[in-house]
């Protein structure tokens, strides 16, 4: 099999079902990318070991797939089937979504005895003294769960929210309120007759120095912002 090409892999009830694919528009399509089927497919076919060269008969192909369409077999499999990823894409894969976690666990949680986050190569660090193991596909979100458990072991974490009165002037004040949304959850939100805007919001502690930092810069430095009980 040419290393130009990779392979999608489905198994049903123990058999292997293979198409072989070009790697990079096989991994733009798992991830959500509008690519046309032409495109991905590198050899027409469906085998049970691709290498080999080994192809699926009719008969196989009814009794898995309830029919004998090639095409119609290669889209489902390609849908629901592992993408045997190649090095280098696992290695970027992998590295994108350990980024994603560690910005997750940045924003969401602090260290307890100085009420701050943790730096990230810290955080980082962490997840190497653990062996954490990250799957290039799985939601960052969810694989961030189970990642906070681990790191607990070695990493004080505390998940830690906080509320903030914001007052901006009014020719700031459209485009900060889709900032404070984008960062925390509006818990009041008050529009003044002048246009200024007068909001509580709920943030986790970890943003909050990036918020302020975010605010300052959108407002040249004019805007009011108070940690309230």
């Amino acid at each position: 099999m040419s290393s130009k090409f990779t392979t999608v892999r489905l198994v049903i009830g123990g058999e292997r079902f293979e198409i072989l694919v070009h790697p990079k528009t096989a991994l733009d399509y798992k991830i959500g990318r509008p690519v046309d089927l032409s495109k991905i497919i590198a050899v027409d076919g469906v085998f049970s070991e691709a290498s080999k060269g080994l192809r699926v008969s009719e008969d196989k192909l009814e009794k898995f797939f309830n029919t004998t369409s090639v095409t119609e077999v290669v889209e489902i499999i390609l849908k629901k089937g592992e993408l045997q990823l190649i090095t280098e894409q696992r290695r970027s894969l992998i590295e994108d979504k350990r980024k994603q976690i560690i910005s997750i666990i940045c924003k969401n949680f602090v260290d307890p005895r100085t009420g701050l986050p943790h730096p990230r190569v810290r955080v980082e660090q962490a997840m190497s003294e653990v062996q954490i193991s990250i799957d290039p596909f799985k939601d960052a979100k969810e694989q961030a769960k189970t990642v906070i458990e681990k790191l607990r072991v070695v990493l004080p974490l505390k998940s830690e929210k906080i509320k903030l009165m914001v007052k901006i002037d009014p020719q700031f004040a459209p485009k900060t309120l889709g900032v404070l949304k984008s960062y925390g959850e509006i818990q009041k939100e008050d529009w003044l007759a002048d246009g200024s805007l007068n909001t509580i919001v709920e943030i986790t502690a970890g943003v909050h120095a990036s918020l302020i930092d975010k605010l300052g810069s959108i407002t040249k430095g004019t805007s009011q912002v108070k940690i309230i009980k």
